[in-house]
């Protein structure tokens, strides 16, 4: 089964990007993802056990290095990615 999520960090300190920018770079470390970020958000496709264990992996190593933050993210089944030449 494929899943698409769209998710957002909201890091609960002053200097935010780093946090958020690490998050994105450790999610773009993992290759059989489909990683498409925005000024908005980052959408994540790929196999729904694999893209789970990533967020649950990913998100934790966030607390553990940067503290608390609010992740806020949507869920579908399927693969929505935009085609290659939509990005």
């Amino acid at each position: 089964m494929k899943l698409s999520v769209e998710i957002s960090m909201y890091p609960l300190k002053d200097e935010y990007i780093p946090s958020i920018q690490d998050f994105i770079e450790r999610l773009n470390r993992h290759p059989e993802l489909r990683v498409i970020t925005n000024t908005m958000s980052t959408q994540v496709f790929g196999d729904y056990n694999l893209l789970m264990d990533v967020l649950k992996q990913e998100m934790r190593a966030s607390y553990e290095k940067h503290g608390r933050a609010i992740f806020v993210c949507k869920f579908i089944d399927g693969d929505l990615a935009p085609a290659e030449s939509d990005v």
